[in-house]
């Protein structure tokens, strides 16, 4: 646990989780009236087990309904009271207990997995200096494997991941992603794209690893919709790149289905810099900005 002098305002832990869950039958990460969410079905456990009321989560990334993750994190600032009463009589540490304590109560589709006071300055959104996605696609005649169903798209052309693979290389870089952007009110459309790079793995799947330092939304999947159009020969290697520059929405790029999409992990800089990164994060991001991350 942490020392008493490494505690928030009131005498708060911050305490990090890392966790996986099947979005398919979630309507996304954040909270919402009458609906099934992540965040909504995570936090009644957590007051469940701590007797407290539901406290609220803060994660590293969003996710919309019917998007998966594997390495999602969030945090959550705990009473030192409500950390240490969580063993009960039992000779556990709060951590063990807590995840012991939530595989208990949890619905399937949602796993916490690790449980640990956070350092100082540790936000799971604002520190965060990259996230990665997986976006998975059957391109086979015969379709999905049905036991592959919920997590991966099909395409009824065969695809070219050389193509593809061009085409991605333009989209590498710090850009205005207007175009591949569902806009919201006061949020920036600029970020880095460190990594857009497909593989077929020994199965036939075709698998894109997308990593930036964050995502806007519907970013990723706008992405892959463009550059399936390049795989199966319907537009040129350059079309997505030329898409980018314009600087908006074009009609011929689909949002592909959110079930192909998982979220694999989110990436934080050492302890020391978590709090100069969270600072950086919070101000409105112009064009050849620094984030404060290497």
């Amino acid at each position: 646990m942490q020392p008493a002098d490494s505690l928030g305002i009131g005498g708060l832990l911050r305490v990090r989780l890392d966790l996986a869950y099947d979005g398919t039958d979630f309507s996304g990460w954040a909270a919402q009236p009458q609906r099934r969410t992540v965040q909504g079905v995570l936090e009644e456990a957590l007051g469940r087990v701590l007797r407290i009321d539901p406290p609220r989560l803060t994660v590293a990334g969003r996710t919309d309904a019917g998007v998966h993750a594997r390495g999602q994190v969030c945090h959550v600032d705990l009473s030192a009271r409500a950390w240490e009463a969580a063993p009960g009589r039992a000779a556990r540490s709060p951590a063990e207990a807590l995840l012991r304590r939530l595989a208990g109560v949890l619905p399937p589709d949602v796993r916490v997995y690790r449980v640990r006071p956070a350092p100082d300055g540790f936000d799971a959104r604002f520190s965060a200096i990259w996230r990665r996605y997986g976006y998975r696609v059957a391109d086979t005649p015969s379709g999905v494997d049905p036991l592959l169903r919920r997590h991966v798209l099909w395409h009824d052309r065969p695809l070219d991941l050389d193509a593809i693979n061009l085409a991605a290389a333009g989209l590498l870089g710090e850009h205005d992603f207007a175009a591949y952007c569902r806009p919201r009110d006061g949020a920036t459309t600029i970020r880095e794209l460190r990594t857009l790079h497909w593989e077929r793995s020994a199965d036939g799947l075709a698998t894109a690893s997308v990593e930036a330092d964050a995502f806007c939304h519907n970013q990723v999947r706008a992405m892959v919709g463009a550059l399936l159009l390049v795989g199966d020969g319907r537009r040129p290697v350059d079309w997505p790149a030329t898409v980018l520059l314009a600087g908006r929405r074009d009609p011929a790029v689909a949002v592909v289905a959110p079930h192909g999409l998982t979220l694999e992990a989110v990436g934080y800089p050492p302890d020391a810099e978590l709090a100069v990164r969270a600072r950086a994060a919070r101000n409105r991001r112009v064009m050849g900005e620094s984030r404060g991350h290497p």
